[in-house]
């Protein structure tokens, strides 16, 4: 397990511990986490798991893939140099203590 939080647009802040090979997306909707929707259940087909990864996580993340880049230009919320799809983040015993910040919107 690694712990990962959630920050909401609001402020609220939600500590999940998120099994390891499981996604930052599988890990807020598991936990009914507000504001990750996952429209397409992680099948990298939409832009609804939108989020910003904290800048101090950024390099520890990866770089996303063509695919994912193409994706996040459909994203509702603006796009930033953190921005990433949260289905493409496998949570790895390194990336204990993650945090996310997620967008007003994902529609």
């Amino acid at each position: 397990m690694a712990l990962v939080t959630y920050v909401e647009h609001d402020g609220a802040r939600h500590e999940v511990d998120v099994p390891v090979g499981d996604t930052v997306m599988q890990g807020a909707v598991n936990n009914l986490v507000d504001g990750i929707v996952a429209e397409c259940g992680g099948g990298l087909a939409c832009a609804t798991c939108h989020c910003y990864v904290d800048e101090a996580w950024a390099g520890k993340t990866g770089t996303p893939s063509t695919v994912e880049t193409e994706m996040l230009e459909a994203a509702a919320a603006d796009v930033k140099p953190t921005s990433r799809l949260s289905c493409q983040i496998t949570v790895t015993a390194e990336l204990a203590g993650l945090i996310v910040h997620l967008p007003a919107t994902q529609f």
